[in-house]
């Protein structure tokens, strides 16, 4: 990375470490680090933010036809109990017995039923799907968690940085050349005196 800080890190160490503070700054808007590590983090967020800006218009929305399971009226999957050896052939309508209790049928399986809907999706065109992995070769892919110990895993779900991009940060922007983040002086560092910033999308 010629005519970048080493930041005391090899090679693969300072790339992994940048790219994740470019992730933190896109996802929650502003980040907490070091003077050094804000201006080299900046350069590349601009990058990034600018193929969000040239990509955010570049798409078609088409019709498709999506599988969509099935809900009763407590947002619960509707499942049903079919043969192994012939799908289209139904066993029981539902899973649970009259008592609530999940029924057992010899050669049976259980299924989610699955109805047919049409959705309207935006469809990438070519440059904007070059300025999608433009960004997928910076960020990394985010998971968001649950609260509380009980949905942690039931509540995971992956966020769309691009999307965002495209969708948010792109149109916010796209009348500014430039200069889309600013860094705030927050101090020295308690121990080593470094100075502390806070980057932040404008």
């Amino acid at each position: 990375m010629r005519g970048h800080r080493k930041l005391g890190r090899t090679t693969s160490q300072r790339k992994a470490l940048l790219r994740s503070q470019v992730t933190a700054l896109i996802q929650h808007g502003k980040i907490i680090t070091t003077a050094a590590r804000a201006e080299e983090v900046q350069r590349m967020a601009e990058k990034v933010i600018t193929w969000g800006i040239k990509g955010k218009d570049d798409f078609e929305m088409v019709k498709v036809m999506a599988k969509v399971p099935r809900k009763d009226k407590d947002g619960h999957r509707v499942k049903r109990i079919v043969d192994k050896n012939d799908y289209s052939k139904v066993l029981s309508e539902t899973h649970r017995g009259s008592d609530g209790k999940i029924l057992k049928i010899e050669n049976g399986k259980t299924v989610t039923v699955y109805d047919e809907v049409e959705k309207e999706i935006k469809k990438d065109n070519p440059f904007r799907l070059h300025c999608r992995h433009q960004i997928l070769r910076v960020l990394y892919p985010v998971v968001e968690h649950g609260t509380g110990l009980a949905g942690r895993k039931r509540n995971t779900k992956k966020v769309d940085l691009c999307a965002k991009l495209f969708d948010e940060i792109g149109p916010k922007y796209a009348d500014r050349k430039g200069g889309y983040t600013r860094i705030i002086k927050l101090g020295l560092r308690r121990g080593d005196a470094a100075m502390m910033v806070q980057l932040e999308l404008v």
